[in-house]
């Protein structure tokens, strides 16, 4: 585990009593946060993940099914181009998850319009569970 992982996970799990040391908007709308350890300051951004889990209607034909896929992975790819998604990918398995969005916006609300917009969500086949998320900027997955 890498010293700046370990300490996400460290801010994560003790966010609430940093959080009383001032949050503020930047530019772009995101809340932020800097946090300090040794000579080292951390620039925490709040992100947000969508959990695209299974939705109530999946009884569509497989011709169906697949031009709704087609339609989803359009859409995905449209909010990358757009810059409002990071990172996507879906999760190994036939859990209830079955894939997840890391989203570039500063509100839930627009990551839940933008994920609502999706085609498969739509269609029933996918629901959106939303939360914030906070990431040391410059953090990437190695």
């Amino acid at each position: 585990m890498t010293k700046a992982t370990l300490f996400t996970m460290i801010i994560f799990m003790g966010a609430s009593h940093l959080f009383a040391q001032g949050l503020e908007t930047d530019a772009e709308g995101f809340q932020t946060f800097t946090s300090h350890e040794g000579d080292t300051a951390y620039v925490m951004k709040k992100y947000h993940i969508v959990f695209l889990k299974v939705g109530p209607n999946r009884n569509q034909d497989e011709k169906e099914a697949l031009e709704i896929q087609k339609k989803h992975m359009e859409h995905i790819n449209w909010m990358a181009e757009e810059g409002y998604v990071d990172i996507a990918g879906p999760f190994a398995g036939e859990g209830e998850i079955r894939g997840i969005l890391v989203m570039h916006v500063p509100t839930l609300e627009k990551a839940k319009e933008l994920a609502s917009m999706d085609p498969a969500v739509k269609a029933g086949r996918l629901t959106v569970e939303v939360h914030g998320w906070w990431v040391a900027e410059g953090s990437c997955l190695k």
